[in-house]
Parts: structure tokens; sequence; C-alpha cells
């Protein structure tokens, strides 16, 4: 219809709203997509020193545990709570190799990816494996072992020996620092002093909004959180093996 025309019947032009363009998100994410929403990262650095045989005695019930066999992990899960609801969508693992420190990461960035980065990280176990975690008797490894259950896979964890440092942790340190978490042990012991670190309990918030298409920035900072975990876990057992219960 003609503008005068309009006018004379006193009909308004409508004007459409614009379309708001799309926000350009920074979704880059490190390391290698090895399956289907399954990225890879793998890193190698000074080895902590640890003796061939590991006197693991501090942990009770271990006497020597063999170097090579050692695996450190850690996982980042969608919640703090645990149950059937919960699921680990990074797991971090550190062990020694080559003279080296090898610290390699599983990422999902789809909930279909759970399944390979189980069978994944199941491949980087064996028989002779022993695990070393921080509270991962209590709370990663049951998780795990749910999450194998519920996808039909075999369980690689049950079998294992597992060293949780957590518990000779708090004998040795209980009540001479405020708490005994692990970020608060190796800044006292180890002098790590992290930098930006995205708090673990805002781990299950920064994957839900990438995988909602958000921007990747706090993701890569819960594997820059997962890095430095396990390979503190590294540095402690060799702390731990290495000087008195009670030194001067």
């Amino acid at each position: 219809m003609p503008e005068n025309i309009r006018r004379l019947l006193g009909l308004r032009t409508r004007t459409l709203a614009a379309v708001p363009t799309p926000r350009a998100y920074d979704r880059h994410l490190p390391g290698d997509e090895i399956a289907p929403g399954l990225r890879y990262l793998e890193s190698r650095h000074e080895p902590p020193a640890l003796p061939p045989a590991i006197d693991a005695r501090f942990a009770r019930d271990f006497t020597d545990v063999a170097r090579d066999d050692v695996l450190c992990f850690d996982t980042e899960t969608t919640g703090l709570a645990g149950g059937t609801g919960t699921r680990a969508f990074m797991i971090g693992a550190a062990d020694l190799i080559d003279g080296q420190l090898r610290i390699r990461q599983l990422l999902t960035t789809t909930l279909a990816a759970e399944q390979a980065m189980l069978e994944t990280f199941a491949r980087w176990l064996s028989p002779a494996t022993v695990l070393v975690s921080y509270n991962g008797r209590s709370y990663d490894a049951p998780l795990l072992k749910a999450r194998y259950r519920l996808a039909r896979l075999p369980c690689p964890v049950s079998p294992l020996a597992h060293l949780d440092l957590l518990h000779p942790a708090r004998r040795r340190w209980r009540g001479r620092w405020e708490n005994c978490r692990l970020a608060t042990i190796e800044h006292r012991v180890l002098g790590v002093v992290r930098e930006d670190d995205l708090p673990g309990s805002e781990a299950p918030r920064a994957w839900r909004d990438y995988l909602a298409g958000g921007p990747a920035t706090d993701l890569r900072r819960v594997l820059a959180h997962n890095h430095t975990d396990v390979r503190s876990l590294a540095a402690l057992l060799a702390h731990l093996s290495t000087t008195p219960q009670n030194p001067l």
C-alpha cells in the first residue's frame, strides 16, 4: 500500500525488529579428537624423584610399590554428589615413562562419547597397575565403576590396588593448616601456586555451558586444573615416600 494512502487511513508503518546477530564464541579446545566427541591431550614433564621401588608404608596397607606400575588419576564430573546420574566428562592420568612424567587427559564434548572415553581409559590400565588418587577411593573409583557398569563394559578399575593419598596426608598434616584439600597440601608442602585456577565446583557448569554452545574458555581452565591435580599427585607421592613422618 502506498505510504500516502496509509497516512490518510491513519495506518502506522510497523518496523520489523532487527534480528540479532549470533554471538561468536571461542570454541577452541586443545588436543586431538580420537573418536567422535572425545579429545586426547598428552604432555611430558620433568619427573618427581621416585625410586624404582617406592616405599609406600606411609599408607599402612602398602609396602613397596613399583614405580612403573603407578598411575595417578583424577576425574572431573557433572556433579559432586555422585550417584548414577553423575558422570565423568574428563579423566586425567600421570605415569612415568622414558624417564619423564607423562600426563594424558581425555575430554568428552558430547554425551555419546562417554563409552569411547571409558574404553580408552581401560587400555591405559593393566593387572599390575597401582592407582594413586586423592579421595579417589571414596569418589572417583566408585563413580567410574558405576559408569562402566551402566555402559555394560568390563570394569578395569575394581581389581586394581588403589593408593589414596588423602588419608596419609590427613594423618601427617591435619590441624597444621586450615584443611587437607589437595590444593592446600600442594601449596604448603610442594610449593605449587595455581594461577587462574577454576575451582572444581565450577567444572560441571563449564562443561554444560560448552555443550550448550557456549565458549570453551572455562573448559580449558578445567583441563588446566585437572592437569595440575594429577601432576601434584605424582609429586605428593614422592614427598610422602621420601620424608619422615614427623620432620623437624
